[in-house]
């Protein structure tokens, strides 16, 4: 069961699923995934099974077709598995088989409608699936417009053509498939959509490991890396699988060593089940995406006698929290580190900001080492620290090859400045003298007014300041006077609670000009995100014009 290693091999340049064989070698019998009521797979018998779901997918001829070398950038010569399942083991089972059978797997969000799968399946030129069996109705009304979709694996009840995951697992032969896993093989990451619609992003998977997983900092002999694996760390990401902030957080704990454990209820964020899981697992790191999933979470370790003593840190990523919120977690939970990881699809780790007891902050990163700059705003230059120019955050090293079909969105997302190669995903940013980077949000939420530029997650970490509220969108809406003016999009705390005028809010905000602070609050009773946490700023936007959107 073993896999042999040579002394040049080292993580970075070898495929994900070499790590994990030597992990298991290594470790045979170490918990590698408790699921929901404490079901444990151990190192041994999760490879098996990602070992016997690569065999099925070789059986039904999916595989790499064409190498790397004979390929555009935007091109794949990989068979893709959409894995359109909730969080459960079989769904990280499924990915690593993949990768063993050199089939590239990618998510798909399991709450989309029948036009959105077809839209995410052609686009991604899908020829085999794995279905959780609640969503395989409409897959199946989705398959009749995507003939290259062959191949359906069912987790549960299925139907005459589909092909049951445990039966399939029983099925198929024990050990390696017979095939040659390459560092080049894809790891295929479809954004979510937030910024438009949803985009293949390709990397290839030993990239992957290095700036997407986190196993290592850098590239390190795997002999080495396997001596200094963290087989303590017990790792719970509340967000979905099926979105980078859980997948990654799921996988940094798979390749370094460590178990991932998956609460009892993952249909929606359950704080009690959560902090439940925590206590009885002992679980060492608690992956959540911002403050949709941090207040709540907060709110019951308020209320409750949760026992999260085990916990050393809080990693959010996806969206940043409020220096309050973090400061009432650290209050909580002396020991704690809370983390703010910020990065995006199509640049893999960018920078971090580490808060703990007595130094709660927000909005200033610091760069994972050399790899994230700042270019400037026409990117022919990078900025130099202490620059007042708003550039854009950009990453270079290891990025992914580029988006799936299109080359022309490939050119635009990764600039070559000055014979270097960048990712720019879009964010606005600001370098300071001492290195730190202020991120200043997304050009796409990005507000006009008076012609000068707002960024509303600068505006959303001081609303959020207020007591009263429990969280927000700010948008910008028509205005004559203005073009655009802020608006404030806020849920309560409490029902009973008084909505904060905006005299109110902008008492929060003396480090912001007066333009930034918001002209109108509108409060709703609950503020419309993605499962993964993301703000969804359509919605955001029609609310503050008067619109309801369903």
């Amino acid at each position: 069961m073993g896999v042999e290693l040579s002394p040049v091999d080292d993580v970075g340049h070898v495929p994900v699923i070499d790590i994990v064989r030597a992990i298991a070698a290594a470790h045979p019998n170490a918990d590698c995934v408790i699921g929901p009521d404490g079901q444990r797979t151990s190192r041994r018998q999760f490879l098996d099974r990602a070992h016997r779901f690569a065999w099925s997918l070789y059986q039904h001829g999916h595989g790499c077709h064409s190498e790397r070398p004979a390929l555009a950038h935007h091109e794949s010569g990989q068979d893709h598995l959409a894995i359109i399942v909730t969080n459960r083991v079989e769904y990280l089972e499924a990915m690593v088989g993949a990768f063993a059978a050199r089939v590239a797997p990618f998510n798909v969000n399991h709450r989309y409608t029948v036009d959105e799968l077809i839209e995410v399946l052609s686009d991604a030129h899908a020829t085999a699936a794995i279905v959780e069996s609640s969503f395989l109705p409409a897959v199946r009304q989705a398959q009749r417009q995507l003939p290259q979709l062959r191949t359906i694996f069912c987790i549960g009840p299925g139907d005459d053509t589909t092909l049951d995951f445990e039966t399939v697992l029983a099925d198929a032969p024990a050990g390696d498939p017979p095939v040659e896993p390459s560092p080049d093989d894809l790891y295929l990451l479809y954004t979510g959509g937030t910024t438009g619609k949803p985009k293949g992003v390709m990397w290839r998977n030993a990239d992957a490991v290095i700036e997407c997983f986190d196993a290592a900092r850098a590239p390190q002999p795997l002999h080495d890396y396997l001596t200094s694996m963290r087989p303590d760390l017990r790792s719970l990401t509340c967000a979905p699988f099926m979105h980078g902030a859980g997948q990654w957080t799921a996988m940094r704990a798979l390749l370094g060593g460590g178990c991932v454990v998956i609460q009892n209820n993952t249909a929606h964020l359950d704080p009690v089940d959560i902090w439940e899981t925590v206590a009885r697992e002992s679980v060492t790191l608690l992956g959540i995406v911002g403050e949709s999933f941090a207040r709540p979470l907060l709110d019951e370790l308020v209320a409750g006698s949760h026992d999260a003593s085990s916990l050393n840190v809080i990693l959010t990523g996806g969206a940043p929290l409020s220096a309050p919120t973090k400061s009432r977690l650290l209050e909580l939970l002396p020991t704690l580190m809370v983390v703010d990881g910020f990065g995006s699809s199509e640049s893999g780790g960018q920078m971090s900001l580490v808060s703990t007891a007595g130094s709660a902050t927000s909005g200033i990163f610091r760069p994972r080492g050399t790899r994230t700059v700042v270019l400037s705003h026409d990117r022919t230059h990078v900025l130099s620290p202490g620059s007042d120019e708003i550039g854009w955050l950009a990453t270079r090293g290891r990025l992914p090859l580029g988006y799936l079909g299109d080359p022309d969105l490939t050119a635009v997302a990764y600039p070559i400045v000055d014979g270097v190669r960048y990712a720019t995903p879009g964010d606005h940013a600001r370098t300071r003298s001492d290195g730190t980077i202020d991120a200043l949000g997304r050009e796409s939420v990005c507000i006009n007014t008076g012609g000068e530029k707002v960024y509303a997650e600068e505006v959303e970490d001081a609303v959020l300041r207020h007591r009263s509220v429990r969280d927000c969108i700010v948008v910008g809406r028509p205005s004559e006077a203005w073009g655009s003016e802020v608006v404030a999009v806020i849920s309560l705390a409490h029902p009973d609670l008084h909505t904060p005028t905006v005299d109110d809010l902008g008492r929060l905000m003396p480090g912001l000009a007066r333009y930034k602070h918001p002209k109108a609050i509108v409060a709703v009773d609950e503020i419309r995100r993605s499962p993964a946490g993301k703000a969804d700023y359509a919605w955001a936007r029609a609310i503050a014009a008067g619109n309801q959107l369903t």
